[in-house]
């Protein structure tokens, strides 16, 4: 009788069965190996061969093949307009905030503390290209020189991954999935990190940045253009979004330029389609007038003349037709709404988006999309392949003119097992490029005498890319460091799920949270708590790096941490505390927590047949005799 396999559950280890010897005695040995969680997802094609279909089952295969493609397209466009709505609600729950944090000029010129507004802002406007853009114009209007504008766009560098990190949730319900999203989503972190740790120093010494940009800036002749405005993608989203509401995204910039009105003000707009008239309007001049003097002689004097005179002004348009328009709710509270909706959203369109790509990466589909995308170029020319990737990301971020849409659509793919991590790094990589394009063309269109300082800043940001890619993409093994540390973060939060939201609000929230906070108390106290952290954690990572390489060189006692308590070289027992709690949950709503099942599923993989003995080997077990 012939052996079948067994489905595999999402909790199953799957292991490889590999015969090593035959024993005379009749016993066999074999070795189970398991697979790589990081490596591509075969998905093998467990439908129904076309030649047993019937009639009808043959109608709606070639149905669903016509409609799977239409449904992506309509699950992607709803997606984008999802992060568009998730990032108007951010902008209407913090985006006051954010420009006040911007017109806090003192503090800016501190460079710790401008990377730390930097990532604030972005995370609480959700956009890079709305902060650089605010940036931009707070140099145009000469609010703020071109030195301290620097660090804050290298905070913004990093505050742009924010999007795709939570857009990687929404996978965490299968282990490995999880895992490969989250690294994916991370690589993007570890390489904006690393950059601004080699950059951030660099820069606050030499002003490398700040001479290269304004010698570009001096040596080529480029002008005005006051209608540098592309809109790609956004004529496609505009009329869904523009439906459900539209931003003042003029009351951030003015708060960061220090008008103070502007905090009175509701960021939902109101009016729409204001044009500009013409109305007769009394004006009242001093002019020069020849009158009769007493000696019948002609005089010129200055008197005031009032003359009616047609003046340009603004009408008062028409009232918006989105949904929240004229509802008297404050921006917070349509914030709050939105964020929700969009979530929700978000999550239910990302979640179908991959249940219908998985069945049709089937079979040779699968096969070839993995290979063309994950693929090298043919030697001698292979070492081209992770350059042509960052052109392919910068070109597809310019495209939809944000580095957030197009990591967070790649995103998913990654946690399929469709895109390798080591092709997702260049993609990024190529992204914070592409998504330069928006602070040039806002410096383009200024339209000020402080035109120069806008277009150097926006060259800033673009070099400050530039140079961390050439740093952490050449050479292999500065290659490979983002994307080990994005990994290590994969592994951990596949492990204990809760350490993604740990990390989110630890890296973009609390930690830069902090430092702001401790700038507002004075460089002294910033100084008394960064040093001492800065040293902690390069003698920790020192020492990991020497445990592993050459733990001989180090004391006996620092060759491993178990003489520190569990608690400070471990999650475990964090995972504990967090585990019972959750338990109290699961008792109180059984139908929302299933019971966790720590152990993998024991099930049979093919015999192996070795002349007379059969062996079955079972999961959970290195090796088995038989």
């Amino acid at each position: 009788m012939e052996f079948q396999e067994p489905p595999v559950e999402d909790n199953e280890v799957v292991l490889e069965v590999v015969p090593l010897a035959i024993i005379p005695q009749g016993q066999s040995k074999v070795k189970l190996t398991k697979k790589d969680p990081w490596s591509l997802t075969d998905y093998k094609d467990k439908s129904t061969p076309w030649n047993e279909l019937t009639n009808t089952g043959k109608v709606k295969r070639v149905l669903l093949w016509l409609l799977k493609p239409v449904a992506v397209a309509v699950l992607l466009y709803v997606f984008i307009c999802s992060l568009s709505i998730m990032g108007d609600a951010f902008k209407l729950l913090g985006g006051k905030t954010a420009g006040k944090a911007l017109s806090e000029n003192e503090l800016l010129n501190n460079p710790v503390c401008g990377l730390m507004v930097g990532i604030l802002v972005t995370v609480l406007v959700q956009s890079s290209s709305t902060s650089t853009s605010v940036v931009v114009t707070m140099v145009a209007a000469g609010l703020l020189n071109v030195q301290p504008a620097i660090y804050i766009v290298m905070g913004a560098n990093i505050g742009t991954s924010v999007t795709n990190t939570i857009v990687s949730m929404a996978q965490s319900k299968e282990r490995d999935e999880f895992r490969r999203a989250f690294g994916g989503a991370t690589v993007h972190d570890m390489f904006n990190w690393l950059a601004v740790i080699i950059f951030l120093p660099l820069e606050a010494l030499t002003h490398f940045l700040y001479y290269f940009s304004d010698w570009i800036v001096g040596s080529f002749n480029i002008q005005i253009n006051e209608n540098a405005e592309v809109e790609l993608l956004k004529v496609l989203t505009k009329p869904l979004t523009k439906k459900i509401i539209q931003i003042n995204k003029h009351v951030i910039s003015d708060l960061a330029q220090g008008n103070e009105d502007a905090a009175s003000e509701s960021m939902i707009k109101s009016m729409c389609d204001k044009k500009e008239m013409l109305a007769p309007t009394m004006v009242t001049s001093l002019q020069n007038v020849t009158v009769l003097a007493e000696d019948d002689t002609l005089d010129t004097i200055m008197k005031n003349i009032t003359n009616a005179v047609n003046v340009t002004v603004e009408g008062d348009g028409v009232r918006c037709a989105h949904l929240f328009a004229g509802t008297g709710l404050s921006d917070s509270s349509v914030g709050a709404i939105l964020l929700v909706v969009s979530l929700l959203l978000l999550c239910a369109c990302l979640i179908s988006l991959v249940k219908v790509l998985q069945s049709m990466m089937m079979g040779k589909m699968a096969e070839m999309i993995r290979k063309n995308i994950n693929a090298d170029f043919p030697k001698p020319f292979s070492f081209l392949t992770g350059y042509v990737a960052i052109v392919v990301g910068a070109g597809m971020t310019f495209l939809v003119q944000s580095s957030s849409v197009f990591t967070s659509t790649i995103t998913p793919l990654v946690g399929m097992g469709l895109i390798s991590l080591d092709r997702m790094y260049p993609l990024t990589l190529g992204s914070n490029i592409g998504t330069t394009a928006t602070g040039i063309l806002a410096a383009l269109s200024s339209g000020s005498d402080k035109f120069e300082s806008a277009l150097q800043i926006a060259i800033c940001h673009l070099l400050f890319n530039i140079c961390g890619i050439l740093v952490w993409y050449p050479v292999p093994f500065m290659r490979r460091t983002p994307i080990k540390l994005a990994k290590g973060l994969g592994n951990t939060t596949a492990k204990y799920r809760w350490f993604a939201i740990f990390y989110l609000l630890l890296m973009f929230f609390v930690l830069p949270g902090i430092v702001f906070g401790l700038s507002f108390a004075g460089v002294w106290y910033l100084a008394g708590f960064g040093i001492p952290f800065v040293i902690i954690v390069f003698a920790v990572t020192l020492i990991n790096i020497l445990q592993t390489k050459k733990p001989s060189v180090l004391p006996k006692i620092l060759q491993n941490w178990d003489f520190l308590p569990k608690c400070m070289r471990s999650l475990k027992p964090i995972d504990d505390v967090i585990t019972k709690l959750l338990s109290v949950f699961r008792r109180c709503c059984p139908f929302v927590f299933k019971p966790k099942n720590p152990t993998p599923s024991i099930r049979p993989v093919r015999p192996v047949d070795s002349g007379n003995t059969t062996v079955v080997a079972m999961t959970g077990t290195q090796e088995v005799h038989v």
